[in-house]
């Protein structure tokens, strides 16, 4: 599905609520996301499949493209997660840490600093959710994110390939 601008309309209180998830088969492999995103009485769906990745990397990315997929910048973001890496990494600051240090020696750096260019732009909040736990909207972007990875038409995790090209080819 194509991320096009959500959230700009005016609704009272101005809050988007986002659920998030990530898929991998194999880690690294086949991998996908999916996101849901609901603004009012407007939902919209987001859902794109990568040619070899990881669980972590599309879990990040889902919330990534949800952000980019944002129209306004003064809305207050909620985003719904069962992914600890990206909820703690947030919400205990880690993130802010490995920014200071210029995350070296850090997995995903590339994505973590997209990640914090958009951040930047809204009051995020993350709410960790069981993953599995009969939460519709978490249980939508699993399928989502499955699907995509089954998906004919995948992406390239481009910056995932280029940096992990000696484990690829299965030469040391």
């Amino acid at each position: 599905m194509k991320c096009s601008s959500f959230g700009d309309a005016t609704m009272p209180g101005d809050e988007i609520v986002i659920y998030t998830d990530g898929a991998a088969r194999g880690n690294p492999g086949p991998g996908g996301l999916g996101v849901v995103m609901i603004y009012g009485n407007h939902r919209k769906e987001i859902a794109e499949g990568y040619r070899h990745t990881t669980n972590n990397r599309m879990e990040l990315l889902a919330v990534i493209r949800a952000l980019e997929s944002l129209k306004r910048k003064d809305l207050k973001v909620k985003v719904h997660t069962d992914s600890r890496y990206v909820s703690e990494a947030v919400n205990r600051g880690w993130v802010f840490n490995w920014e200071t240090k210029k995350f070296k020696n850090k997995k995903n750096a590339d994505l973590w600093k997209r990640f914090l260019e958009l951040y930047r732009f809204y009051s995020v909040s993350f709410v960790w959710v069981k993953g599995h736990a009969t939460i519709p909207e978490n249980e939508r972007c699993d399928r989502l994110a499955v699907e995509a990875s089954y998906g004919t038409d995948l992406k390239e995790d481009t910056e995932y390939v280029n940096n992990n090209n000696q484990s690829l080819t299965g030469f040391s």
